[in-house]
């Protein structure tokens, strides 16, 4: 029995204390009947009550709750609620970390419902009160109030019912508060619950609840009977043997005994029906047996069986048929996504072997680039396009080994991972799975989720991978699984080495305005309820939106801007404002506000000292504004940006190389004596590091000290060493794809790097020069002005 739920005897909130209003909110709960005068806790976790709530507090704090029937579905609607509930005032609310209300709640009066007013954006009704029809001096209301205060004491002795309900009752003079305080305390059932609720009439009220409690109390003494009956025994075979004569009779007055019986020949017929490996079959037969020998009210009962039914649950040989139409795959892809040729080329082959080679083992692919490329609903279209089902596992955060490889039965509360969790649901042991964010799993004491994939993630090995909870090998070889990471440098080596990685860099402004015309235009459309013939964007808009309010490798951003734009439209066309809008590059200030973003290459360049460098991020690549000043000291170099030691590094050795080579470059060599340099990279809240801002360090310095410009809309991007050569970096296409973004027009590249080149879309390789290097001198050679700046070339100390 639950603890004893008191009633207020303090806060008296009445019909005729304060005023119920006619119409009112109405808080749908499961599982709970609230009763008149009665202090409860509630749980909300759905938006929509969270609302009401707040509402709530902001006016009267009266609630109506309604529970939802049993059989229903989970949908909050008047269909599925009782009609009968109690009024509440919302005492006190707390909102806890996981997103959820708490309440405590105090029942005011019943009311049923009348009318429904509202659905959104929550449940409002008109409601009548119901008022009680009581008549305490009645003779025959006074013998069951005496019956029900007898009967809670018999209870208190049998030591089943607390003893506090007892000594709350005796105190309570009022009988239906009486009887609501009895049928809240009893373990009833919803619909019995709801039967009392709705007894207006206080001695109808307590007649039925006189017979639900004197119920209760039979089974206690049958019970009671049972068990001293068994204490008389004293062998210990003998006790054991009336130990289960009571379950079996218990059982029995339940009739509970057939329906066991039953159950077991269910689930040995499907096990005769059930397409699984014999060693399979042994397991689930072994367990089966052991399932007829125990009693049905044991607690390893209950696991035994929950196992048994996970056996039967797994798709071991239930696959999809795929289809191996390769020009249908190819429509399918090139319809829900643009560009991404790499990818497609590769699911394409995959398919082709396949049809060749029917026992090809899945391929593990493995999706890297920035976010909102398109990598999860790349995914989704290669299911789609393959005829398989799809099933997405989030890592992200992922830090105990037990999600991957389930937990052993010994435990309370075991379960598979969520590898097998995933086959059962979708029915199927060829599925798409993808492991999206396979670069935010953690590990700590639990273990290490990413070792638990290098079985997972090797088709050498997973037509027998294990998991803890089945604890009997399951064949992985037929499912293809892909991943998707924003970075590799995270993913440990040993399981890199099992995936394919295809890398998706970030889009160029023409394959955004496509994208922004095929899918995210029509999308965006539809999920505000507005068409075509409403809503139309001119290129100029598109093509203004991309550069001057989203700056990202993905899409998200741009998403979000057209959504934010349709929103406004579907707002003028319900107020009948309008009825066909353009938007242009005009009139798009009006509806997302000033730009957020302009170009800083014409405002940072114009002086010595500044200079244009490329990084590389995992959210795609980013232009880098180095800047370097001098004043007067003893040659320190002080170095700012929250840079790190690789970088630190770099600006060293492109100053050490500078001074070694300063007759070259007409440096006055008492300038590295008597200043102090100070380089800055901006933004400095950004942690910033790398080889790769070598040269673009170095062009700065060599133009602060020469007194010489760097070039207009020009980037560099390459690591320096002591001797001046120039050595290849990495992430050449998104640093090059940030180049094309701010408008630069000229590229200093390491000639070992001019290869990636050809990963590059043929119209950014047509508005950008690239200029290969291989030595310091090209460089500063390309990257300075010819003409020297007298006012602001540096003076040396005889000068001044």
């Amino acid at each position: 029995m639950s603890e004893t739920i008191i009633p207020d005897q303090t806060a008296t909130l009445d019909v005729d204390g304060p005023a119920i209003p006619a119409v009112l909110p109405i808080l749908p709960v499961e599982q709970f009947v609230l009763f008149p005068s009665m202090v409860a806790p509630i749980i909300v976790g759905d938006e929509k009550s969270k609302q009401l709530i707040d509402d709530a507090l902001r006016g009267n704090r009266l609630v109506g709750v309604l529970t939802k029937k049993p059989e229903a579905p989970n949908i909050a609607t008047f269909e599925n609620l009782y009609s009968v509930g109690t009024v509440a005032k919302l005492l006190r609310m707390l909102k806890m970390p996981d997103g959820t209300v708490r309440l405590l709640v105090h029942g005011v009066t019943r009311f049923r419902v009348v009318d429904a007013i509202a659905t959104v954006p929550y449940l409002r009704a008109r409601i009548e009160v119901l008022n009680e029809v009581n008549d305490q001096e009645n003779p025959e209301t006074i013998a069951m109030v005496r019956n029900i205060h007898r009967l809670l004491a018999r209870g208190v002795e049998l030591t089943s019912l607390p003893e506090d309900l007892a000594l709350t009752a005796a105190n309570i003079t009022n009988p239906g508060r009486l009887a609501d305080l009895v049928a809240s305390n009893l373990s009833l059932k919803i619909p019995e619950q709801i039967e009392i609720l709705e007894l207006v009439d206080v001695k109808e009220r307590l007649k039925r609840v006189l017979f639900l409690l004197t119920r209760e109390i039979e089974y206690l003494e049958l019970g009671s009977k049972i068990q001293s009956q068994v204490r008389t025994e004293l062998d210990r075979t003998q006790r054991e043997y009336f130990l289960r004569e009571q379950l079996k009779a218990i059982r029995k007055e339940l009739g509970e005994e057939e329906g066991t019986s039953r159950e077991l020949e269910e689930l040995a017929e499907r096990i005769k029906a059930k397409q699984m490996p014999d060693y399979a079959r042994a397991v689930a037969e072994k367990e089966l047996n052991r399932l007829r020998m125990m009693q049905p009210a044991s607690a390893e009962y209950t696991v035994s069986r929950t196992y048994l039914e996970w056996i039967l649950d797994l798709p071991w040989c239930e696959s999809t048929k795929d289809n191996l139409n390769v020009a249908r795959a190819k429509r399918i892809l090139d319809a829900d996504h643009y560009d991404l040729e790499k990818v497609k080329e590769r699911i394409l082959e995959y398919l082709s072997v396949l049809k060749l080679k029917k026992n090809m083992k899945g391929p593990i692919l493995c999706f890297v680039g920035p976010p909102g490329v398109g990598k999860t609903s790349l995914g989704r279209s290669i299911a789609r396009a393959m005829g398989r089902k799809f099933y997405r596992i989030a890592l992200g955060g992922m830090r105990d080994e037990a999600e991957i490889r389930g937990h052993r039965r010994t435990y309370i509360g075991a379960m598979p991972g969520r590898i097998l969790k995933g086959l059962k649901q979708v029915g199927s042991n060829n599925p798409v799975l993808m492991l999206d964010e396979i670069d935010k799993i953690g590990s700590d004491y639990r273990g290490d989720p990413a070792a638990a994939l290098l079985e997972v993630l090797d088709p050498e090995q997973n037509n027998t991978f294990t998991d803890n909870y089945l604890d009997m090998p399951f064949d992985l070889s037929n499912v293809m699984f892909i991943t998707t990471a924003n970075h590799m440098d995270p993913v440990p080596a040993p399981l890199r080495d099992r995936m394919e990685v295809i890398e998706l860099p970030g889009y160029t402004l023409k394959e955004k305005v496509q994208i922004a015309k095929r899918y995210l235009i029509p999308k965006q459309l539809e999920e505000n309820g507005i068409s075509a013939k409403h809503l139309t964007f001119a290129e100029s808009a598109i093509v203004a939106i991309i550069e001057n309010y989203t700056r990202e490798a993905g899409l998200r951003n741009l998403e979000r801007e057209i959504s934010n734009i349709c929103r406004k439209v579907a707002r003028q066309v319900a107020e009948k404002k309008a009825t066909r809008v353009t938007v242009s590059s005009r009139n798009l200030k009006q509806y997302l506000g000033p730009p957020k973003y302009f170009s800083e290459v014409a405002t940072r360049m114009g002086v010595p000292g500044v200079a244009i460098g490329l990084a590389w991020t995992p959210v795609g690549g980013e232009i880098l504004f180095i800047e370097a000043a001098m004043t007067p000291g003893s040659g320190r170099l002080t170095l700012t940006g929250q840079l790190g030691e690789v970088m630190k590094e770099s600006a060293q050795a492109a100053l050490t190389y500078l001074r070694s080579n300063a007759e070259q470059w007409h440096i006055d060599d008492q300038l590295f004596a008597q200043r102090d340099i100070h380089v800055h990279v901006p933004a400095g809240a950004i942690p910033k590091d790398g080889p790769s801002a070598g040269i673009t360090i170095c062009t700065a310095l060599a133009s602060l000290l020469t007194g010489r410009l760097v070039k207009d809309y020009l980037a560099m991007t390459g690591e320096i060493t002591l001797k001046g050569n120039v050595l290849p970096v990495g992430g050449i296409k998104e640093k090059v794809l940030a180049a094309a973004r701010a408008k630069i027009h000229e590229v200093i590249l390491p000639e070992r790097n001019m290869q990636d080149l050809d990963e590059l879309p043929e119209d950014v390789r047509k508005r950008i020069t690239f200029h290969p290097v291989k030595t310091m001198d090209q460089v500063l050679s390309l990257a300075l002005e010819l003409n020297q700046s007298t006012e602001a070339a540096p003076q040396t100390p005889a000068e001044q």
